[in-house]
């Protein structure tokens, strides 16, 4: 056996030497969005090590699709077989991934946290934690897990970035943002702060703002894996929509947002996500959604979590493909029998959202708002961002608009025109519906 250390310094207990630059590379691409992430995975035909074995299984669950679950448990029981000695870290770190691949997310986040506990500076694990619980809109978790490694971790820059998007989930955006300018003071490429400084100035207003943030940075993201590399790009492509330039919005769609990783699960969904607010901002998509439909049609028996199949079935829906009937059927049958974590948002919001989201594709304009009302209480349980789940939100609101539930469209839109007096998005939406209810229009054109 060799010992060695990952790059935040904890203990790795390693079959091979040459496999600890791969660890190195799994925690550093994991961190950072880098392909470094994916080495492990040559190192685990070699190397029956519990740590490298585990990253393995991990990177497996990362696909977003059942596909991935055989392949990640092969790699578990691969070390369990070997039995070769592990730290104790390595062996929670192993014994979370497992309780994530049977299903049991609590008890996998509840080990992560552990960790987090008792070896702060073990940043993959507070990664992973997050990202588990991001995916059941557990926000207040996603920041404890981050803030258990501050006093340890302090001058890692990447700690920061973290923090940060745990602090804007949960509405803490002074707290975010000065988090996120402290990560990119010590490091101005790291992406996932750039990220979060992105949902600040969306959130916060400041449109023009983002935009010259995000263009400033962009020159790195190539180098990035396809999801954060097209998200960043998303995230663009959302300002120059709320500032009303559709046709930046759509080159962003054509260029950058769809087209790294078409296989990929988040690369779908933020193409579908932004194709679906380009209509609802009024632009013409042409072909676009059958383009897209050809890469959704293999997820429809999917079901890995809500938030990712209420996307691609709007996607499938709105190209009109047979698919989209399976996958809500598919829907409908899975949410009684989902994991316990997650099963509510099933039955609650993904069941009724998914009714809404087929209408709304429709064109049923009055039976996608009463079942999408009925979705959105609960949205934030399926997981995704504030600014992912919006989208949600947008369609709600468009339905009520087209079926001419014009008092309850003013009411959900003027408040957010206040916070966002840069939008033209919602300008123009806020004049169709002060036109159509005979009121005066906004005093600002």
């Amino acid at each position: 056996m060799f010992t060695a250390a990952d790059p935040f310094g904890n203990a790795l207990t390693l079959q091979h030497e040459a496999s600890a630059a791969a660890m190195a590379g799994f925690v550093d691409g994991f961190i950072g969005y880098r392909p470094s992430i994916l080495a492990v995975l040559g190192a685990a035909e070699h190397d029956e090590s519990l740590a490298v074995q585990a990253a393995a299984a991990v990177l497996w669950l990362f696909s977003e699709s059942p596909a991935g679950v055989p392949k990640a448990r092969a790699h578990l029981e691969r070390a369990a077989q070997a039995a070769l000695p592990a730290t104790a870290r390595e062996q929670q770190f192993a014994s979370a991934v497992a309780h994530w691949l049977g299903g049991d997310l609590l008890e996998a986040i509840a080990g992560l946290e552990a960790i987090a506990r008792h070896h702060p500076r073990d940043l993959a694990s507070i990664k992973l934690g997050q990202y588990l619980a991001f995916n059941l809109g557990d926000s207040p978790t996603m920041l404890r897990l981050a803030l258990h490694a501050l006093p340890a971790a302090a001058e890692v820059a990447a700690l920061h970035g973290l923090l940060a998007f745990g602090w804007e989930q949960c509405h803490r955006l002074k707290e975010a943002e000065a988090a996120a300018r402290r990560a990119l003071a010590m490091n101005p490429a790291d992406p996932w702060a750039q990220h979060a400084l992105a949902h600040v100035m969306l959130t916060d207003g400041r449109l023009a703002e983002g935009v010259a943030l995000l263009e400033g940075c962009s020159g790195g993201w190539q180098v990035l894996t396809s999801f954060m590399r097209s998200h960043n790009w998303w995230h663009l492509a959302l300002l120059h929509l709320e500032l009303g330039d559709d046709a930046a919005a759509l080159k962003l769609y054509d260029e950058q947002v769809w087209g790294v990783d078409k296989t990929y699960s988040q690369d779908q969904v933020g193409a579908v996500s932004l194709l679906a607010r380009l209509e609802l901002a009024g632009v013409a998509v042409g072909e676009r959604w059958t383009e897209l439909a050809q890469y959704l049609v293999p997820r429809v028996a999917d079901q890995v979590q809500p938030f990712l199949d209420l996307q691609y079935l709007y996607g499938l829906a709105r190209a009109d493909e047979p698919e989209a009937e399976t996958l809500w059927d598919n829907i409908d049958r899975f949410a009684p029998a989902a994991p316990a974590a997650a099963r509510s948002a099933w039955q609650q919001v993904a069941v009724p959202a998914a009714s809404g989201l087929v209408a709304h594709a429709r064109g049923q304009w009055a039976d996608a708002a009463d079942a999408l009302g009925q979705a959105l209480p609960g949205l934030a349980g399926i997981g995704g961002s504030h600014a992912q789940r919006e989208l949600f939100e947008q369609l709600y609101i468009d339905a009520l608009q087209r079926s001419g539930r014009l008092a309850a469209a003013q009411n959900l839109l003027q408040p957010r025109a206040n916070v966002q007096p840069q939008s033209l998005r919602l300008r123009r939406q806020l004049h169709e519906v002060y036109a159509a209810l005979k009121l005066p229009a906004l005093a600002h054109h």
